[in-house]
């Protein structure tokens, strides 16, 4: 009975097997049980010959014309998004800031990995994400997905790979491949990032003029075209450029709800601030200000015709409603119509419809200059304006304070400034995972001479340096106002390379897996990587205690109890199992032999009140 205690899959969500999953929801019949003929083991697989009849004319095999937006790369790209990865995230407690209470997340590496490695801990869990990809100018930085890692140490010397192997370069117009590259790059990021999103939750996409018509064509695919809401159009520099016929001044906003109708459903939560001028009169229930009833555009608009208190028009209400307001005292009678009250509190209760954005509160000239001055030097080139950031938060979050905030191409962290100058204006709880790629400093930029030698490193700073100068502003409510946040690293997996699938392992191999844990990881780089395989959040709070030896680690109350001591005693298990816990994790080297195994899986099961199947769905070992 060793396996009686089941291994935890340490890899990231299967893709194609969330995508199952779906499908099965909505149509089971479609799927059936097959064996291995090899393993003996039977699996759901899809009959889609069944499929094919659900579906009816609704299906295509592909041959004649049809509408297809399509590059070279494409389907790689989807197959790479859906293929689980191995890697993980280890916790740097030393960059950090306020470890232990902090709510705030910041990652670094390649964001397609880290993406893959969220999806179970965060699937549904985030209600906006706002990203600012590479532009495709020719000369900006391009993610290189498909580097294969030839000469690697060569490249590694000469900075054109990081350590995990991912290349830095530019992506050059001379490439024949210049457009499909970009596309495979943000196609396959963004497949994995929807699923992160909340059925209400939303994306802005910061782009410019070279490839946003390929960006809304890969987000109408992503998305799905009825899920566009607006490409906003910002301007985002005051002088002209004389190089072009037409100078470009503006940026674009891809922005998109994850489900249109559970975003619609919340429109009177949605816009900016509203307008509280003109509330110039009060009664005893508070300020108000005259509002019209009657109903412009008349019958084209089908506002209903009829007359009342004397006055005889088309009006913006049914009778029934009108007469409604005015038994609750909240029509009054002007001099040649009708008007109702409305209360200042009522404004303070809505937003404001958004119209354009063209103003220069959003200008990357005053965004640098801003930077500049917090950090000392002009660390970053064309960062966002953090009133850029905010505009969309408030927007998107003003009655959603506990919010949680994604940037994926976090660049210099403007989204985590914004997040904390936004919850410190208005008493919000927002949370923000920020991501960025470990980009080396040029080395002749101010950046670099000042001791920044990776864009994380400006970010982190930044971040350091925003939170300190929020909290003097004594205008500011800072009494609870999180400005800490958890580092985590992207690196490779925690454990050596095992040949063997987890499938092939044999009863004499199982020891292969109790040492097989790389000489350099420390047990919080277990617990986290853990973590995220089992789906618990990265940033829960986490007591340790020590017991006979070995330490105990609890994380939120005992959402996971984990121990990864060597020759672990029954008085730590009891201990563990008093927390009550919903996940326990062991290591292999926990266990001095298979009877100790049993004993802990009958131990939590007597303690716990726990059936055979919540032990063995509760318990795992590393």
């Amino acid at each position: 009975m060793t396996d009686i205690l089941k291994h935890l899959d340490l890899n990231s969500a299967d893709g194609t097997q969330l995508n199952l999953d779906a499908l099965y929801q909505i149509a089971p019949s479609a799927f059936t049980e097959v064996r291995d003929d090899k393993t003996g083991e039977i699996s759901r697989k899809v009959n889609f010959e069944v499929l094919r009849r659900l579906l009816g004319d609704y299906v295509t095999d592909g041959d004649g014309e049809m509408y297809q937006f399509t590059w070279v790369g494409k389907n790689a790209a989807r197959a790479e998004a859906a293929k689980p990865t191995d890697k993980t995230l280890r916790p740097v407690v030393e960059d950090s800031v306020d470890w232990d209470n902090t709510k705030n997340i910041y990652i670094e590496g390649d964001n397609l990995e880290v993406l893959k490695l969220l999806q179970r801990s965060y699937m549904g869990k985030v209600k906006m994400i706002y990203i600012d990809p590479p532009y495709n100018t020719g000369n900006d930085f391009v993610y290189h997905d498909d580097f294969a890692l030839t000469a690697a140490e060569e490249d590694f010397k000469a900075g054109n790979v990081d350590e995990l192997g991912y290349r830095f370069r530019k992506n050059s117009d001379t490439n024949g491949k210049f457009h499909s590259d970009w596309c495979s790059m943000i196609y396959s990021r963004l497949l994995v990032a929807r699923s992160l999103l909340t059925e209400d939750g939303v994306i802005f996409i910061s782009i410019g003029d070279d490839e946003n018509a390929n960006l809304i064509k890969i987000c109408d695919e992503v998305f799905g075209e009825h899920n566009f809401i607006a490409d906003i159009c910002h301007k985002h520099r005051a002088s002209v450029s004389n190089d072009r016929i037409i100078s470009e001044n503006h940026n674009h906003i891809a922005f998109y709800a994850k489900e249109i109708n559970e975003v619609f459903a919340q429109q009177k939560n949605i816009g900016e601030d509203p307008v509280l001028d003109g509330f110039d009169r009060e009664d005893d229930k508070g300020k108000y200000k005259l509002a019209p009833v009657d109903g412009p555009g008349g019958a084209k608009k089908g506002n209903p015709f009829y007359e009342f208190m004397g006055v005889e028009g088309y009006w913006r209400y049914s009778k029934e409603t009108m007469q409604k307001l005015y038994d609750n005292g909240l029509l009054i009678v002007t001099e040649n119509n009708l008007q109702k009250k409305y209360y200042e509190e009522q404004a303070r209760q809505s937003r404001k419809k958004v119209t354009t954005w063209w103003d220069t509160d959003f200008l990357t000239s005053s965004a640098t200059s801003y930077l500049q001055k917090l950090m000392g030097c002009k660390a970053f080139d064309n960062p966002k304006s953090i009133n850029l950031l905010i505009r969309m938060l408030k927007m998107m979050t003003h009655f959603d304070k506990d919010a949680l905030i994604l940037d994926f191409f976090s660049g210099s962290a403007t989204t985590a400034h914004a997040v904390m100058q936004l919850n410190a204006e208005d008493g919000g709880n927002r949370k923000y995972i920020c991501v960025q790629l470990p980009e080396k400093t040029p080395e002749d930029s101010e950046a670099r001479k000042a001791g920044y030698a990776t864009i994380p490193e400006i970010a982190k700073e930044r971040i350091r340096r925003s939170g300190a100068k929020i909290k003097a502003d004594s205008s500011l409510t800072t009494q609870n106002l999180d400005t800490g946040f958890r580092v985590y690293r992207l690196d490779e997996s925690n454990y050596e390379k095992v040949s063997l699938s987890p499938k092939e392992y044999k009863q004499d191999q199982l020891d292969l897996f109790a040492y097989n844990i790389k000489r350099d990881r420390t047990d919080l780089d277990l617990l986290y990587g853990s973590m995220l395989a089992w789906g618990v959040r990265l940033d829960l709070p986490l007591q340790t205690e020590t017991m006979d030896g070995c330490t105990i680690y609890t994380v939120n109350e005992g959402e996971l109890v984990a121990c990864f001591s060597e020759g672990i005693t029954d008085k730590v298990v009891t201990a563990m199992a008093d927390k009550s816990p919903l996940r326990v994790l062991f290591r292999d080297a926990c266990f001095k032999e298979d009877a100790q195994k049993i004993n802990i899986y009958e131990q939590f099961k007597q303690s716990l009140d726990w059936s055979d199947n919540d032990a063995f769905n509760n318990i795992r070992v590393i």
